[in-house]
C-alpha cells in the first residue's frame, strides 16, 4: 500500500469517526432540545387556557353557565361587563376575637358600618386583560399561526343527587402546538399520554367533572 492511498483512507476513516461523533451527539441532544422547547411552548398555552378560564368564569357569574361559542367568548370579553363587590374599610381586631367566624366577623363590622361593601359594575376587558391584549385572538392555539383553534366545549353534567351543574372544556393537542418540532417524540409523547389515560395535549376544565383545573396541575 502506498503512501497516497494510506492517507486516502486515513481521512475517509476520519471523516466516518466525525460522522458517528455527531450522529451520537445529535442523539443524546435531540431529546434535550425538543424538552426544553416543549417546556417553552406549554408553558405560553397554559397561560392562554388560564386566560380563556378566566373568561369562561366570568361568563357563568352573569348568564349562568359556560358557552362553547367562541364568538360569543370573544364578544362578552370585549364588550361585556360584570358586576364585583368592592370592599373599603378593614374588620378590627377586636371584632374577629368576638366572632365564630370571618363572615360573622364582616357581618358584625358592616352593621356598624367599620366597612363598606358595594357592587360596581366593570367591563370584562378591565377586568381581565390588564394589559393590552389581542382578545380576537383569544380562541387560537399559540405556535399555530392562528389556523388551529381551542377545542371548546360546554354543557351540564348531573351529581347523584340530580343536581345539574354547568361545566366547560378547552384542549390544545400536542400535535398542535408543538408542530415543527421533532416528529417522532411528538408521537411517543402522545403515546405514552394514552398509555397513562391522559389526554395527549394540554386542556381546563372537564365535562365529566365540576372542575376548572388544568390537567397539569
Amino acid at each position: 500500500m502506498n503512501k497516497t492511498v494510506k492517507i486516502i483512507i486515513q481521512l475517509i476513516l476520519l471523516i466516518i469517526a466525525i460522522y458517528l461523533s455527531y450522529l451520537i451527539y445529535e442523539t443524546i441532544m435531540e431529546p434535550i432540545r425538543f424538552q426544553k422547547a416543549y417546556n417553552y411552548r406549554s408553558e405560553i398555552v397554559k397561560q392562554k387556557l388560564m386566560k380563556i378560564r378566566d373568561v369562561e368564569v366570568a361568563y357563568k357569574s352573569k348568564y349562568g353557565h359556560y358557552t362553547a361559542d367562541w364568538d360569543s367568548l370573544i364578544n362578552f370579553a370585549k364588550h361585556d361587563s360584570i358586576y364585583v363587590v368592592k370592599a373599603y374599610g378593614t374588620v378590627p381586631d377586636s371584632i374577629y376575637n368576638r366572632a365564630n367566624t370571618k363572615a360573622e366577623a364582616e357581618r358584625i363590622a358592616l352593621k356598624l358600618g367599620i366597612i363598606r361593601r358595594d357592587t360596581i359594575k366593570i367591563a370584562v376587558r378591565d377586568t381581565l386583560f390588564k394589559e393590552p391584549y389581542d382578545i380576537d385572538t383569544l380562541k387560537y392555539i399559540p405556535f399555530t399561526h392562528q389556523k388551529e383553534v381551542f377545542q371548546i366545549n360546554a354543557g351540564y353534567i348531573t351529581t347523584n343527587t340530580g343536581i345539574k351543574l354547568p361545566v366547560f372544556e378547552v384542549k390544545a393537542h400536542n400535535n398542535s402546538f408543538l408542530q415543527g418540532l421533532n416528529r417522532q417524540l411528538i408521537i411517543n409523547l402522545n403515546d405514552d399520554a394514552r398509555q397513562n389515560n391522559k389526554y395527549p395535549g394540554l386542556s381546563v376544565g372537564s365535562m365529566t367533572e365540576v372542575t376548572t383545573a388544568g390537567n397539569w396541575d
